[in-house]
């Protein structure tokens, strides 16, 4: 039986569409991706907190869920906004439908509603607050008003730290490798592992864990308010600063203890918030974009070789590349917006990078980034 929904957004935009997943309400910034594939690692990426994800393709769930390709626990968008849920899902690894894995996950989503109009609204007015209404709580002669209360009341992303909300509470110790075909998940125990990495978890994705195991690193992933000391005492050869969601600059603790690890010479890599706390700690600033960077075809230079990669991104803050520090230096841009992709410390083994070289974008046109810093730990031996 299909169930009415209503998004809404604080300019006052309605929609009137389906409700897939879970009956209920649901409200956070409203942002649009342009990836044709990835669902399931879209809605279960840790940056996406507090973000309605509205997927431009028109067809999402055709190939169902699996078991293997969650980047989380759980789903970690605040709700999902789609044009058209197909009846019926195909694909050999496929375990249950988008919208059963949805219900188990109480989310909330939207489907049958025009996500062109949608997208035209976010591109042109940026990213905005928005709700989703489904079930019984789209009924009513005062649904709509009860959902644009709803969006408006949303504080919005910034000044907003999630990362501490998401990060895990106690340490562990990661050993899943890259998957193949047929054999899934490697265990990487048994293999030789050369180097100790300390990961920060803002909100990692499981794939850049799996992508360094399988590059020869033993992991221990600490809090996202672990202090600097903690993680020294720990002697890694090398510490990783993850992805996550929320606005970096309220992220003090994090701040603190990448200012106190660049004073070592341990080899420091950072991806998206992770990348944008890297630049804060030394001393440069971060923006809230408009509609921000969501998808999975996103051209970036690398400004030494010139060599043009395609990207995975997911960010609504970037790194402001006016008046960053001189011993700051860019090495990628994007070549959608000329924001800033990436960069390195002249002065300390560090660099970091704003897209996810682990989403397979290209498919590996920037994996080469995690060989770059197994590189500077070699190095620093």
């Amino acid at each position: 039986m299909i169930k009415p929904a209503i998004l809404a957004l604080e300019d006052g935009s309605v929609f009137h569409g389906s409700a897939i997943g879970a009956d209920g309400q649901t409200s956070g910034e409203v942002v649009f991706n342009t990836a044709m594939t990835g669902y399931q690692e879209i809605l279960t990426d840790p940056s996406y907190t507090r973000q309605i994800v509205t997927l431009t393709y028109p067809h999402i769930g055709n190939t169902g869920i699996n078991d293997e390709d969650n980047e989380s626990d759980h789903v970690a968008a605040a709700g999902l906004v789609i044009r058209d849920l197909p009846l019926l899902a195909s694909n050999f690894r496929s375990t249950r439908s988008l919208d059963q894995y949805l219900r188990d996950e109480n989310v909330v989503g939207i489907a049958d509603i025009d996500t062109r109009r949608l997208t035209r609204i976010l591109r042109e007015k940026g990213s905005l607050n928005g709700a989703i209404l489904a079930g019984e709580d789209a009924q009513g002669g005062d649904a709509v008003e009860r959902a644009l209360e709803a969006a408006r009341a949303f504080p919005g992303l910034k000044g907003m730290d999630l990362a501490k909300e998401v990060s895990c509470r106690e340490s562990f110790e990661w050993h899943e490798g890259e998957w193949t075909l047929g054999e899934g998940y490697a265990d990487t125990r048994e293999s030789e592992r050369p180097f100790h990495v300390v990961a920060y978890d803002y909100g990692v994705k499981h794939n850049i864990l799996r992508m360094l195991a399988s590059r020869g690193c033993r992991l221990t992933v600490v809090p996202a308010q672990t202090p600097a000391a903690e993680v020294l005492a720990l002697n890694p050869d090398g510490i990783f600063l993850s992805n996550g969601p929320g606005d970096p600059e309220p992220c003090d603790y994090a701040i603190t203890a990448i200012r106190e690890v660049l004073e070592t010479e341990t080899p420091v890599f950072g991806i998206c918030l992770g990348h944008q706390l890297l630049a804060l700690a030394s001393g440069a600033t971060t923006v809230k974009m408009g509609h921000g960077h969501h998808g999975a075809n996103h051209p970036v230079q690398d400004l030494d070789s010139g060599v043009v990669m395609i990207t995975s991104q997911n960010h609504g803050f970037a790194v402001d590349e006016a008046g960053m520090p001189s011993h700051l230096r860019a090495t990628h841009k994007s070549l959608f917006d000329g924001s800033l992709q990436g960069i390195e410390r002249t002065d300390r083994p560090a660099f970091s990078f704003q897209g996810h070289p682990e989403a397979s974008p290209g498919p590996q046109d920037v994996a080469p980034l995690f060989d770059r810093f197994i590189e500077m730990m070699r190095a620093r031996r």
